[in-house]
């Protein structure tokens, strides 16, 4: 297999393993400490030493937030490469009146255009804030949509919620892709994983998993053989790392499960494994 696999949405080609940034900025859905010494580990020459080892197997799209110092890193990896990524950028903004004036959706949407922003999803915050229950829509979608493509940006939804990939299939919204979590440990999850999966499987647009690993509590070999076992050849899965180590890592693994293969990455040692070697 030459590169990583690919597939297409909205028209432009992407990998199907995207590169998370949760790791790289501070949300390790583990503590406070944790959070803290992400924060103190990452700089900016860190990130993008991690961000190399994805462009080295072709793995050229990163999804996050709007942030300074992860599209530093991007602009580090595209230097030092010479290959370019395209940016996956999740902002929040006010979905009501009276919010703090930088925060209301065109200054929030300016500044996600100005990091160089391909694809524009807005945060679960706002699109959970959103979904209607009640009249099974996504109150104010098109005018959020519209607002994104108008910045020569292509729009989807981040959620937490499954209802948002139903809903917005349903009315036709405006979108190109969701992002949607989805872990054999239903961490995070609103339902189970078995209707999460089927709603994946029937959803109209490529789907852009999150947590995998369910930050951590998965075996990288556990949480990428149900995610690569029960998607689509459009949909991807998107993994935070922490060191070139483990993104290496989770490349190779990933890459023998694609290919159906039992992945042969070196496991690690420890005293009480030693009668099994």
């Amino acid at each position: 297999m030459t590169g990583f696999p690919r597939t297409l949405v909205g028209g432009v080609s992407l990998p199907r393993l995207l590169i998370g940034t949760n790791w790289f900025l501070g949300w390790s859905h583990t503590s406070l400490a944790k959070d803290k010494f992400i924060k103190e580990h990452q700089t900016c020459e860190r990130i993008a030493e991690i961000l190399g080892v994805f462009l080295e197997q072709g793995i050229d799209a990163v999804m996050g937030p709007p942030s300074p110092l992860l599209e530093a890193a991007v602009r580090d990896a595209e230097q030092r490469s010479g290959r370019s990524m395209t940016r996956i950028l999740t902002p929040i903004f006010n979905t009501r009146p009276g919010g703090p004036p930088e925060n209301e959706p065109e200054p929030v949407l300016d500044r996600t255009k100005a990091l160089n922003a391909t694809f524009c999803l807005p945060h679960m915050v706002v699109t959970d804030a959103l979904v209607d229950r009640r009249e099974g829509c996504i109150r104010d979608i098109e005018r959020y949509t519209g607002m994104i493509r108008a910045r020569g940006m292509i729009p989807g939804l981040s959620t937490h919620m499954p209802e948002a990939v139903v809903y917005a299939d349903k009315t036709g919204a405006d979108v190109e892709t969701y992002i949607q979590l989805y872990n054999a440990a239903g961490f995070l999850m609103q339902v189970e994983a078995d209707w999460v999966m089927r709603i994946i499987q029937n959803a109209k647009k490529p789907v852009m998993t999150i947590k995998p690993l369910a930050a951590g509590r998965l075996l990288p070999v556990v949480g990428l053989a149900f995610a690569w076992n029960t998607i689509r050849e459009q949909d991807m899965v998107t993994i935070g790392t922490t060191t070139p180590d483990e993104a290496r890592e989770v490349i190779d693994i990933s890459l023998d499960l694609l290919s159906r293969r039992i992945p042969d990455n070196e496991l690690q040692r420890t005293r009480s494994k030693l009668t099994l070697t």
